[in-house]
Parts: structure tokens; C-alpha cells; sequence
């Protein structure tokens, strides 16, 4: 039941560009337009009933669905409403004209949390109200009613929380499904009486915790200032440095542009999605293995001045045991930049069947020892030499440290701790490891036709070799994730720890962490900054100081600016079918990013 030739091609070249700035225009008009309409939907718009503060939903971690009553717009609110967690869908007018109202009692039952999307004339329905109330003495019910507020008298018995919302709109829809989850703050109250329990002056104020989803209009950008983003992709696209990409600017705690473009590959028959995974590569560092390590600081399991030997038992006889955790995150311990571990393959360490002597899946049909990293990987590394330390060199090796050390502190695995702690409490979808366990192949981008190693289309199995090797999951590469899910991350970063109500990180430990703590590089603990080397524009030229993010090998990159409130986010599959360095070469990433400023600048005069 759930739904859900020269002159000629100058003269061309004009017609085009003529016709693009007039749809730019119209973009910009359209948007005015929404906004009007939608900031009208949020003045007629009252939570009522929400005394325990029901509204905004606080805790993700619970099955959600929504319940179709007669409401026109259910698309749009149902869309909006999957920004924050995963919410199905039941048609409940199907039940009211197949059967019987209370069937759908039955099949809601492994629920937690039921959204009615309920119209002004379904409020007036017997059976639609019979079915309200049996459903607020089962489980917790959340009403969005829409259109005349006469059909609040109907309710006056319902306990449940309320928003309503006259406006029976696509805007209004947007806006009710946003504020369920606190991506917008309602802050209205009844300007008349609609029975004993509705009087005037009532409502409740909730406030916004989560992103929100807008136009640039909505903070002051006009549209047509952030149309080069669309051109610098496709010319990425046209030059082969990536088939697919998708762009994400955030501001303000709002999502002001989401765009997808290209293919997931060059010769695919379907467009690049929003909501695509990809694979993030060395973002890892930053979205997976450093909160860990933030969150065991805060614990006081973690000192960064405490040596490896401290942590690690087997590096204690070795010239390993001396190093201390900041000089790991820093990139200063002196470690090799990487070890080629998959050109020192034996036959016999491998298979292309999973069984119990072979079940590390390193990718289709090609299945590792088992043991392989403790018994190889994690001795060799341990017994590398040091060079230079305390130079700053980028190092993986660093990583993998890391995950050891963040493994015997948590007790827990990486992939089970960030998200038992954050993925899951935050809302993130589709964030994490070996992302084949939970997702169909479709919904995530290949990188690789790889020829020398695997021999197959990475699809779902990480890019980087080593990480492949241990299975998926490392600490410097293996985390696969939408651009939305990086985006709540990284904005619970710029709130400085919080996020959806919840605090994840005190205020300090953000700051400590994404902030330069190296006297040799721009370096933060585990987060890459800008680069105070203003001849070398990193990450771009218009950057501030007080950008802070990371890259990936595969061509992705997230940067947050806490002076501009800002996220940038641009993923892809620059490596598909095999590695180019277009992406660089032609500074893709920078140059958007350099857009989005640019807009912002405009948006000041």
C-alpha cells in the first residue's frame, strides 16, 4: 500500500545564450513568486496541542509514516518530510474507498510516529475522525491540517499536536513538512476563536533546528547569480573530467541550491539524482573517523598529547610508540604517504568465492584472507619507517592509526560507532560503510572501471585499495553518503556542536578541532582548512579563514565557512572510467565555489 560553422554557430551561440538568460530571468521572478506565497503560508500557519513538544520531531531513531487524508499537495509534503528521515507513505483515501479505515490501523501497526496529512473537508469526515482518535490512544499522531480554519472546531477534542496551515498550497505543504522537523520555526498564534479549545491567542512557538530547503531568494542571492554553477558542471561534464556531479550550496541553515548533473556513467541511461551516493573517499577523515575521535575527546578516553604507545600494545616496542595523537591528526608523525599493499597480493591470499578462509569482500567476486589486515597490513604499517617527522606530509597512514586507536577506546567497530552516535541521531540516510548491505546498486555512483586490481566496476565498493582491503571500512576512505547527509554533518559543525536539538560536541571541541593547530601547515585535527598561502587560492580564492572541510580522491569536496555560515559540497566520479585529473586541471571545484562567494557579494550591495 505504500506509494511513493563560425558565424553561423556565433549567430546560434547568441539565440542560446539569449534564451538561457531569459529562463534565468524567469527562474529569478519564479522564485520571488514562491517565496511571497510561502512566507504567507508561514504567517497562517499555528502549532497548536504541543505542549510536550511534539513538534519539531526530535528523535529520528523511530519509525515514521504519513497517512494521506484528502490532502492535494501530498507529493511535495512527502518529498520534504524524506529530507529528515525516512517517512513511508499510506494513501489513506485508498483504504477509505477499498475497504475500511480501520484495515489501515492494522498495517501501521510496526510505527512509532504517524503524520496525517488531513484536508479542511476530510476534517469533517465521521470516519476520518473516529479514525484520529483510535490512532492518538495507540501510537504518537502529528496533524497537518490544511485550508479553512473552521475545520479546527472539528478537532476540538483531539489531543494530538497540530499544525495547520490555511494555505492548501504547494507552498504550504513545503513549509508544514519543514517545520515537523524544525527546518523552519513557526511562531504564530489564532487570531479568533474555533470552539472551547481553540481560542484566540493560542499556539504554540517552535523553533528552527535542522536545515531548511529554500530558494537563494529566501537569504538575499538572486537565483541568476548562481546559474555559472550549471556551466562550469557541464563543462566539466563536456570535457570529460566527470560524468556525473552534484552541487550543493547551503546558507544559513538552508539549502539554497541542489542540482544534479551528467550521468552516473558516460554511456547510462538515466540522469544523475540529488539524492545519488557516492563514493566520498578521503572526506572520510572528516565525516567519519575524526567525530569519532572528537566525541572520545570529550569523553576523556582521548588525549591528543598521549603517544600511540598509550593506545596501541604493539607499537610499543616499535619507533611508533613515542608519537603522539595530535601529531597523527596533524600529519606530522612522519609516516609514508601510503603503502601499496594490493601490488604485494599473493594468489593464495585471495579468492573470487566468500567462504570462511576467504570473507573479505574487497569487491565482486574477489574476496581476501581473512585476517589479512592483522596479520599484513597492520605490522608492515607498524613497522614503517619515519621520515621527517614532525614536517607536515599527508599521510592515509594516519588514518588507519586512527581507527585502531578510535576502535580500542569505543570498543565498538568505526561503521557501528559514528553511526550509533551520529548517522542515525542526525538523520543520515544513507551515510556509511559498504553501502551494497543497505542500498540497491542503482542508487549509488560507480567509480572505476578498474583494470589493474579488482577487474570489474567498482560500484558500491570503495575506490581506494587499501580501504578495500579491510573489508570497506577504514579510516581514511570507505564512507559513501548523499550530498544532503554531508550537508546535516558539516551544519552540525557550524552550530557548534548542535543540531536538531541535540548537542553532539560542545562548543570547544569544535572550535579545538577545525581550527589551525599546526605551526608548519594549515592543517586542523583531522580537517583540512584554507591556506593562508594566498598564491595558492586553496581551496579557492575567495575562501576565508575560516573554511574548513576536506577533499576526495574520487572528485568530491565539502568546505565550510563559519564567517559566510556556508556550506559548499560537490561530489562526483571524477576516476570513472579511470583516473583524470581534468577535475583539477580545469579547477572545477574551486571555480564553483567561487560562484557561490561572488553571489554572496552581490547579495551585500
Amino acid at each position: 500500500m505504500k506509494r511513493f560553422i563560425k558565424n553561423k554557430f556565433f549567430l546560434a551561440g547568441i539565440a542560446v545564450l539569449f534564451y538561457l538568460s531569459s529562463s534565468f530571468a524567469q527562474e529569478h521572478e519564479s522564485n520571488l513568486a514562491w517565496l511571497k506565497n510561502s512566507k504567507a503560508a508561514e504567517q497562517a500557519t499555528v502549532v497548536l496541542n504541543n505542549a510536550n513538544t511534539s513538534i519539531p520531531i526530535e528523535d529520528l531513531q523511530q519509525k515514521i509514516a504519513c497517512i494521506d487524508l484528502g490532502f492535494n499537495h501530498s507529493v511535495v509534503f512527502d518529498s520534504l518530510l524524506n529530507k529528515y528521515q525516512k517517512v513511508d507513505h499510506f494513501n489513506g483515501n485508498f483504504y477509505a474507498a477499498t475497504s475500511s479505515l480501520n484495515a489501515l490501523l492494522d498495517d501501521i501497526k510496526f510505527y512509532h510516529t504517524l503524520i496525517i496529512e488531513l484536508s479542511d473537508v476530510a476534517a469533517f469526515d465521521q470516519r476520518v475522525f473516529n479514525f484520529i482518535n483510535d490512532l492518538g490512544k495507540q501510537k504518537q499522531v502529528i496533524i497537518a491540517l490544511f485550508g479553512d480554519a473552521r475545520s479546527l472546531v472539528k478537532l476540538n477534542s483531539v489531543n494530538s499536536p497540530i499544525i495547520w496551515c490555511e494555505k492548501h498550497t504547494t507552498e504550504g505543504a513545503a513549509l508544514v513538512a519543514q517545520a515537523i522537523f524544525g527546518g523552519i520555526g513557526i511562531e504564530n498564534y489564532l487570531q479568533q476563536d474555533y470552539g472551547s479549545n481553540f481560542c484566540e491567542g493560542s499556539g504554540y512557538r517552535t523553533r528552527k533546528t535542522r536545515l531548511g530547503y529554500s530558494v537563494p531568494e529566501a537569504i538575499g542571492i538572486n537565483s541568476e547569480d548562481l546559474n555559472p554553477i550549471k556551466f562550469i558542471a557541464q563543462e566539466a561534464i563536456q570535457a570529460k573530467a566527470t560524468p556525473s556531479a552534484v552541487v550543493m550550496v547551503v546558507k544559513e541553515g538552508q539549502v539554497i541550491y541542489h542540482q544534479a548533473f551528467g550521468k552516473p556513467t558516460y554511456q547510462a541511461n538515466r540522469g544523475t539524482r540529488i539524492d545519488d551516493i557516492y563514493d566520498l573517499a578521503s572526506i572520510t577523515k572528516t565525516a567519519a573517523t575524526t567525530p569519532a575521535a572528537m566525541r572520545l575527546y570529550e569523553n576523556g578516553k582521548l588525549n591528543l598529547d598521549s603517544t600511540l604507545g598509550s593506545y596501541i600494545g604493539r607499537s610499543r616496542d616499535l619507533n611508533k610508540a613515542n608519537i603522539t595523537v595530535k601529531e597523527v591528526m596533524l600529519h606530522q608523525a612522519g609516516f609514508v604517504p601510503f603503502i601499496p599493499f594490493y601490488q604485494k597480493l599473493s594468489p593464495i591470499d585471495f579468492s573470487s568465492d566468500s567462504t570462511a578462509t576467504f570473507n573479505t569482500r574487497v569487491a565482486k567476486n574477489f574476496y581476501l584472507r581473512t585476517n589479512y589486515f592483522a596479520e599484513v597490513m597492520w605490522p608492515q604499517m607498524l613497522r614503517s619507517p619515519l621520515q621527517n617527522r614532525g614536517r607536515y606530509v599527508y599521510s592515509d597512514l594516519s588514518m588507519y592509526v586512527m581507527k585502531e586507536l578510535v576502535e580500542t577506546l569505543s570498543e565498538e567497530p568505526l561503521e557501528r560507532y559514528v553511526q550509533d552516535e551520529f548517522y542515525g541521531p542526525l538523520g543520515m540516510q544513507t551515510a556509511g560503510f559498504t553501502p551494497l548491505k543497505r542500498f540497491d546498486s542503482d542508487r549509488i555512483i560507480p567509480t572505476e572501471e578498474d583494470k589493474l586490481f579488482r577487474k570489474t566496476t567498482l560500484q558500491g565498493d570503495v575506490h581506494d585499495q587499501g580501504a578495500a582491503m579491510l573489508g570497506g571500512v577504514a579510516g581514511h576512505a570507505g564512507l559513501f553518503a548523499s550530498a544532503n547527509d554531508l550537508a546535516i554533518l558539516y551544519q552540525t559543525l557550524l552550530n557548534k556542536g548542535t543540531y536538531g536539538g541535540r548537542r553532539y560536541f560542545k562548543n570547544s571541541t569544535v572550535e579545538l578541532f577545525t581550527s589551525r593547530q599546526s605551526t608548519v601547515s594549515r592543517r586542523g585535527l583531522g580537517f583540512d582548512r584554507w591556506d593562508p598561502d594566498t598564491s595558492k587560492q586553496y581551496p579557492s580564492r575567495l575562501a576565508t579563514p575560516q573554511t574548513f572541510g576536506h577533499t576526495g580522491y574520487t572528485g568530491t569536496c565539502v568546505w565550510a565557512d563559519a564567517e559566510n555560515n556556508l556550506i559548499y559540497i560537490f561530489l562526483s566520479n571524477r576516476v570513472y572510467p579511470q583516473l583524470s585529473d581534468r577535475l583539477s586541471d580545469l579547477k572545477i571545484r574551486p571555480r564553483i565555489q567561487d560562484v557561490i562567494y561572488e553571489a554572496i557579494a552581490k547579495s551585500k550591495n
